[in-house]
């Protein structure tokens, strides 16, 4: 999600739709799992600091194994500290829009994210946009509107604002990261969202940390193992195919979200929610489409699957 594409390996859609689509099942896992666990009484402190401290394991030994640990190295600490306030707060948000709407609902807000990158495009980089694009972010807040139904009351709207939010924070984040990407490789980019992370996690977390029976344990641990693998084949899937390629895979995780609220939460889609989301992913796929056409290569790298 991090870098920008080696065009030397960007030949192989193929492998990097399979990533892609790995990623976003591995994070819909996680996201039902930290959902599990925060039923069990596990804290958002605890799942954030467990999340981010198992990732750095994967990143470093992936390093290890290829281009050295040497090059994790960064000379723009500063910049990382930055997205990982950003990351990190997305995040925190992210598992608490899952506490409270069912995943497949909270999966759908997230795809707002094209939406809020491209109104941070206009206002924050000085970026040209459209009257096309301007019409695909209004239909896409539409389809929110559509899924939610404010005037019903069937979903909280606490959850939803809540995950508005936090398609905010991930958009914002997306810009970050693309301003690092000119300069940093994509591990450089995770390891040091892990390590600053884990490390601003650290302060709280002896307030925080609670008594857990071993099943708890083990959905705190398998969260933070699905999120690293999540992220590392997010950011790698980039590696093999331009960003206008994957991003469209990333809307599999509603599928995904689907199947895993049924199947852990005995929670199905309300029929509103099938109407508004395809609404939402026309919108955040045609905006994906203006931007290729115009080959601009943006923060849309992370449209659909938060991180």
């Amino acid at each position: 999600m991090d870098s920008p594409i080696d065009h030397g390996l960007a030949d192989r859609p193929l492998h990097a739709i399979a990533m892609r689509l790995g990623a976003t099942l591995f994070l819909s896992v996680m996201f039902a799992f930290g959902k599990l666990a925060q039923q069990r009484g596990v804290n958002l402190i605890e799942i954030l600091f467990f999340r981010q401290s198992i990732m750095i394991v994967p990143v470093v030994a992936i390093a290890a194994l290829g281009p050295g640990i040497a090059s994790l190295k960064t000379k723009r600490p500063f910049a990382h500290a930055r997205r990982a306030t950003t990351g990190l707060t997305g995040m925190a948000l992210n598992f608490g829009t899952v506490s409270l709407l069912p995943l497949a609902e909270a999966q759908t807000i997230w795809f707002t994210t094209p939406m809020f990158a491209t109104i941070l495009a206009t206002f924050w980089l000085g970026e040209r946009v459209g009257p096309h694009r301007w019409c695909a972010v209004l239909c896409g807040f539409i389809g929110v509107l559509i899924v939610f139904q404010p005037q019903s009351g069937h979903l909280p709207l606490l959850g939803g604002s809540i995950g508005l939010c936090a398609s905010l924070m991930v958009a914002i984040t997306s810009i970050l990261v693309r301003q690092i990407g000119r300069t940093e490789g994509s591990l450089t980019t995770v390891f040091w969202f892990g390590v600053t992370s884990s490390l601003a996690m650290l302060v709280p977390l002896p307030w925080a940390l609670g008594s857990h029976d071993g099943t708890t344990w083990l959905l705190i641990v398998a969260t933070g193992i699905f999120g690293a693998l999540g992220q590392i084949t997010l950011t790698s899937s980039l590696r093999f195919a331009p960003v206008s390629v994957v991003t469209p895979i990333d809307y599999a995780s509603l599928v995904w979200s689907t199947a895993l609220g049924t199947a852990l939460f005995s929670s199905w889609p309300t029929r509103w929610t099938w109407v508004g989301a395809p609404v939402i992913i026309f919108s955040g796929l045609y905006i994906v489409w203006r931007e290729h056409r115009f080959g601009r290569a943006n923060a849309l790298a992370t449209a659909a699957t938060p991180a």
